[in-house]
Order: structure tokens, then sequence, then C-alpha cells
């Protein structure tokens, strides 16, 4: 009876270090996964903060362009009094001169709309693409700190 329970005993040992070894083995392979999703996690982060980074030089570049044909218009504006452009007027000999400097002026303001319209569409579509790489960003590091938490559980 003695060596009977001695048997189950060892055959008992036995069978809870292969359970261990398994589990172990199983450890391993999520540690390896875990390490695997931590890489890719930190690569798809870094190039997001690379694309955020030169969408934030683009918008600056952007703003700066901006402000300088805001400037110019300004400038052009001071540069070119009332009475300049009287003058400019007055040169035009006849009305049909008149009409074709009208509808250059007219032309030129047009191109100028649509360029600020254009500007102004590609920076709502910067804007939001921004905006939604910064919610994914958020959401992947809240999954991150999430499951973080449950591991540490």
């Amino acid at each position: 009876m003695n060596q009977d329970l001695t048997q189950q005993w060892l055959t008992e040992i036995q069978l809870l270090k292969e359970q261990m070894a398994g589990l172990q083995s199983e450890r391993d392979a999520a540690w390896e996964s875990a390490q695997k999703w931590r890489q890719l996690y930190n690569t798809e982060a870094e190039q997001r903060r690379t694309d955020a980074q030169l969408s934030q030089q683009a918008i600056a570049s952007l703003k700066a362009d901006l402000h300088k044909l805001q400037g110019f218009e300004m400038e052009t504006l001071a540069v070119t009094p009332v009475t300049a452009i009287q003058q400019e007027i007055e040169q035009l000999k006849s009305v049909q001169e008149l009409q074709a400097k009208l509808i250059a002026v007219i032309k030129e303001r047009d191109r100028l709309l649509q360029a600020l319209k254009t500007e102004q569409e590609n920076h709502a579509q910067t804007r939001n693409s921004l905006t939604t790489a910064l919610g994914d960003a958020i959401d992947s590091l809240t999954r991150e700190r999430a499951g973080a938490g449950e591991k540490g559980k």
C-alpha cells in the first residue's frame, strides 16, 4: 500500500511537471507574441508621429504662405493708394480699355478666390487627417494601457 501511494504521488508529480512545462511554453509563446505586437505598435506610433510632424510642418508652411499672401495684399493696397488707382484708370483712353482692365481684374480676383478656396479645403482636409490620426493614437494608447492593466492583475 505504501508503494502504491508512493507511485501515485510520483505519477501526480510527473503530471504536474508536464503541466508546468506546457504552461511555461505557452507563457513564452505569449511573451514573444506580446513583444511582436509591441514592436508593431511602436513602429506604427513612430510613423504616426512622423506623419503628424510632417503635417505640422506643412500647416506651418501654409500658414506662413497665407500670411505672406495676406501681407502682400495689404502691402499692395498700402503701396497702391486710391490716387494711384485713379491715375491708372485715367490713363485708359476708351470705354473698351476700361472694360478690358475690369475683365482682367475680375479674372485675377476669381483666380485668387479659387486659390483661397482650394487652400481652405486643403487646410480642412489636413485638420481632419490630423484629428483622425490623433484619435487613432489615443485609442491605441488606451487599448495598450487597458491591456497592460489586465496583465498586471
